[in-house]
């Protein structure tokens, strides 16, 4: 087994609250070890076109508490050709980086899956994605931040809710995971969530207004996942109101790329901050193509495959806990 001197580290795909803290960790406890640090900006398509950059333990100096990357991130498409995760390769050998770290959701995890069994570089994933849809995980970098952002957004939309008796539907990311909507509606103490995980043959907005609205309440929040499974989003449900239940008034707030943004969280940094240190362990180690997750507070190693292959599943009790909560 090649002995590692040189590490490579990029973030990719969209950016998360937290990102940052990892690059930080990943950074030093490299450069603790005894080995070089080479930074990589805008992700894959830095790779490919040889934006890099030797760091110190300087370079990640003051960086722990701000949001978005240092390092900056791009989707590549020329990295899904062969062409041109060829140039990433060549640039990997032209500066001497023995293994790879990527920062990053399912897509940037399965570019590292590729890119390892193609040229035999090891390979390192942290969990950086704010819709916490990484399976082997408990929590991915980024996740809390945003969630108490909503919580924040939700609060101040409830105000104006109930001074004018109106149903609000608030979207907000995730993707086709509804962690982001569920957790964020139990802790708003919103009267409902629309979930991907929860659309099978139950139609959701009938069993909202036939449980809440209709009973006692004249306002109500509900949140709703951006996922486009069987209409999704939050206009598709307030169309339906208007149309099936004209007697209330409806409105839609997209809460959008305000996700993304802010200040980490402590729950944050400090989850990134051991994820980093524990992927450069990892390496010395010799564990190659594997995601650094936590379980029960633990740290993990998952393959690539499981990682990026199952979906990970919602904690049923949290839909009974709404359910019983928002009436």
């Amino acid at each position: 087994m090649k002995e590692i001197k040189s590490i490579g580290v990029l973030t990719s795909g969209g950016d998360a609250p937290g990102m940052n803290a990892a690059v930080r960790a990943v950074t030093r406890a490299a450069i603790y070890t005894g080995m070089k640090v080479f930074a990589i900006y805008r992700g894959y398509e830095g790779l490919i076109n040889g934006e890099i950059k030797e760091f110190t333990t300087e370079s990640v100096s003051s960086t722990i508490q701000r949001g978005g990357t240092i390092l900056k991130t791009a989707r590549s498409e020329e990295f899904m050709t062969e062409d041109g995760r060829k140039k990433a390769y060549e640039n990997i050998v032209k500066f001497g980086i023995d293994a790879l770290i990527v920062i990053g959701g399912n897509g940037s995890l399965a570019g590292a899956q590729q890119f390892a069994l193609e040229f035999d570089i090891p390979c390192i994933g942290l969990p950086g994605t704010i819709d916490n849809d990484l399976f082997g995980t408990d929590s991915t970098i980024g996740y809390d931040t945003a969630l108490n952002t909503i919580v924040e957004c939700v609060d101040k939309i409830r105000d104006t809710a109930t001074s004018h008796n109106r149903i609000f539907f608030i979207e907000v990311m995730g993707r086709d995971a509804g962690f982001l909507a569920m957790n964020s509606a139990i802790a708003s103490g919103a009267e409902a969530a629309i979930i991907p995980e929860d659309r099978t043959d139950i139609d959701q907005l009938e069993q909202f207004i036939s449980r809440g609205v209709r009973k006692s309440k004249n306002s109500s929040i509900v949140l709703v996942s951006e996922s486009k499974k069987d209409g999704g989003g939050a206009m598709h449900y307030a169309e339906r109101v208007r149309k099936e239940y004209p007697q209330y008034d409806v409105r839609v707030t997209i809460l959008g790329h305000l996700q993304r943004g802010g200040t980490p969280s402590a729950f944050d940094r400090i989850l990134a901050s051991r994820m980093g240190v524990a992927a450069i362990l990892a390496l010395t180690e010799g564990q190659r193509n594997i995601m650094v997750g936590i379980s029960n507070d633990q740290i993990v190693y998952v393959p690539f495959s499981r990682a990026i292959k199952f979906d990970k599943p919602i904690n049923q009790n949290l839909v009974t806990v709404l359910g019983i909560l928002s009436i």
